[in-house]
């Protein structure tokens, strides 16, 4: 808030804010930086080059973008396509780990009161098919995948402890894995985790929590889709960076339809999101210069960011 209008509140007898709820975080990534940013829901190669360009346009610094319809919804040269675009970029691809139960046979997915079950693999051929997503991605050159489920995180670490997948792949836990308080985010974190996207809602004194709990990189929404909560935080974005750094700040969209599983039949709608996203983190950048304009992003290239590397086989 502008010293300004403090000074007229205090002069009128209003307390301007509560004042802060946490503490501010020391934790930074490894370059010192407090804040990363994100754009979500980047499904295929015509949506990244929509959002690099807009990005570039807009003057907003991305440091990541993530996808939600699947590896195994994108062809061979769609993802080689977005690994190339976003090595050129040095900026990290995030593809989804799929198929879950929600896409699945199983009718449990679907009933109003089990939507924790359709983030989850569904027996051993779903655990099957997510590894060997996070495997294709890695084999064209990805290394980073959205995860959801706790048994394809563990087995996924394994892999990779093992040789298996590349030293380097990085671990996304998606917000659909719903974990929200430090015991159990530590537990992600211990498992393997890399970052963890936090549910929408949680309040500043409860990231303070977490944060305390856990090192990793948390993932936050800024803006959320409805289907998340579709909450607009954008006045919080300076106290998110304070007491939770250091943070990944997501830009979703609020009134937006839902577009999973994306492909040609939504390219024109999804390009327009894309774009959109950029926006509302340029609205997101404005607000955070008024708010806190010694707030530190990293800079580009970021060494410990995981950007596509070229085409390559991993051997077993």
């Amino acid at each position: 808030m502008s010293g300004r209008v403090r000074e007229f509140l205090r002069a009128g007898g209003f307390p301007e804010t509560d004042g802060p709820l946490a503490a501010s975080s020391e934790k930074r990534f490894p370059d010192g930086a407090q804040y990363r940013v994100e754009i979500p829901s980047v499904e295929g190669p015509e949506v990244l080059a929509a959002v690099l360009a807009e990005a570039r346009a807009r003057d907003v610094l991305v440091h990541r973008v993530s996808q939600g319809s699947g590896v195994l919804l994108l062809t061979d040269d769609e993802i080689s396509d977005m690994a190339a675009q976003a090595t050129a970029a040095t900026i990290e691809v995030s593809l989804f780990a799929r198929p879950l139960a929600g896409w699945g046979t199983g009718a449990a997915a679907l009933a109003s009161g089990a939507g924790a079950v359709t983030a989850q693999a569904r027996g051993a051929e779903q655990l099957t098919h997510c590894l060997l997503d996070i495997e294709r991605a890695a084999d064209l050159g990805i290394r980073s995948v959205l995860i959801t489920d706790i048994g394809v995180l563990a087995t996924a670490s394994r892999m990779r402890e093992q040789g298996y997948l590349p030293a380097e792949m990085q671990f996304k836990i998606s917000v659909q894995m719903g974990l929200a308080n430090p015991a159990s985010i530590r537990i992600a974190e211990d498992l393997g985790a890399n970052t963890y996207n936090v549910p929408t809602d949680l309040s500043l004194a409860q990231l303070s929590e977490i944060r305390r709990a856990i090192d990793i990189p948390l993932d936050i929404y800024i803006e959320s889709p409805d289907d998340q909560g579709g909450f607009i935080r954008h006045y919080e974005i300076a106290e998110i960076i304070r007491v939770a750094a250091p943070v990944y700040l997501k830009f979703g969209l609020r009134n937006a339809p839902n577009i999973y599983p994306s492909g040609t039949h939504l390219a024109a709608t999804a390009v327009a999101l894309g774009r959109e996203r950029v926006r509302r983190a340029r609205i997101g950048m404005d607000m955070l210069g008024r708010l806190d304009p010694d707030a530190v992003a990293s800079k580009l290239p970021a060494a410990d960011l995981a950007v596509p590397v070229q085409k390559q086989t991993v051997t077993k």
